[in-house]
């Protein structure tokens, strides 16, 4: 079996400052296009990244991925091709990989059966973000049994009763929103982030993961020091959208620098 993910994370943070997460969405622009996405992110230095599985109503993304959602749906993407998708990345880069979806998708596909297949393609753990701990008891058993890490979220409006709640089931790190709304709008990086983020490692001893609004190096460097974690996601799908998949390449460098 892999290294469990917050194992990875913890040794990984032996050797930098502040790891970076990034995110895709399966099958857009294409299952080709994704691969070498995902090929030219891990050569830049990228530490781990979480795939999406396109959804119809991804309500906790902003216009960008909701876009890419949308398109790769159009094009008839399906749960099974991201899984064996997921699958061959794995097997081809040496990073952890998550996927990232909503709860109609484990549904349809059945909890038990997504989690196996999750495990058989060894993907480390999902970020799932309209299933609260109070209706997961049968993702949770299924993950803990096949030793996956079900990744749960913190944001600025979760009370520390809450946030205490949520880390008993949490495992591999805790994602915490940078602002309440949708991915990929502006967040302000400011002493009320650093203060929640203090907030949040008061209540966790789990590695604190953060996005929502992470595009520029400047963001990172803010993070430094407050977090485990950088993720990137909205940014990534506007480079490759505007100015190709090289320029990502480029772009994920200048973030590590």
């Amino acid at each position: 079996m892999n290294m469990a993910l917050e194992s990875y994370i913890r040794a990984k943070r032996k050797e930098k400052e502040i790891l970076l997460m990034t995110h895709i969405v399966l099958g857009y622009p294409s299952f080709e296009d994704c691969f070498k996405i995902i090929e030219t992110m891990v050569g830049a230095g990228v530490d781990l990244m979480e795939l999406q599985i396109p959804f119809s109503e991804p309500i906790a993304d902003g216009p960008m991925i909701l876009k890419a959602n949308q398109v790769a749906l159009e094009r008839g993407v399906t749960v099974r091709e991201c899984l064996d998708f997921a699958g061959e990345v794995v097997h081809s880069f040496e990073i952890p990989f998550l996927f990232m979806t909503y709860y109609n998708i484990l549904f349809k596909h059945g909890v038990k059966q997504f989690v196996t297949d999750m495990a058989d393609n060894g993907l480390r753990g999902a970020i799932v973000p309209d299933l609260p701990p109070e209706e997961a008891k049968e993702y949770l058993t299924a993950m803990r049994s096949k030793g996956l890490a079900p990744i749960f979220i913190f944001s600025p409006a979760t009370t520390e009763k809450r946030m205490r709640y949520i880390t008993s089931f949490a495992r591999g790190f805790i994602y915490c929103v940078a602002r309440k709304g949708v991915t990929g709008a502006k967040t302000t990086f400011s002493d009320n982030l650093t203060e929640y983020l203090r907030w949040c490692r008061r209540v966790t001893s789990l590695p604190l993961a953060t996005g929502f609004g992470v595009k520029e190096k400047k963001d990172i460097n803010f993070l430094k020091g407050k977090t485990d974690i950088a993720i990137v996601g909205t940014q990534n799908i506007r480079i490759v959208e505007y100015r190709g998949i090289k320029a990502l390449g480029e772009f994920i460098r200048s973030l590590l620098e």
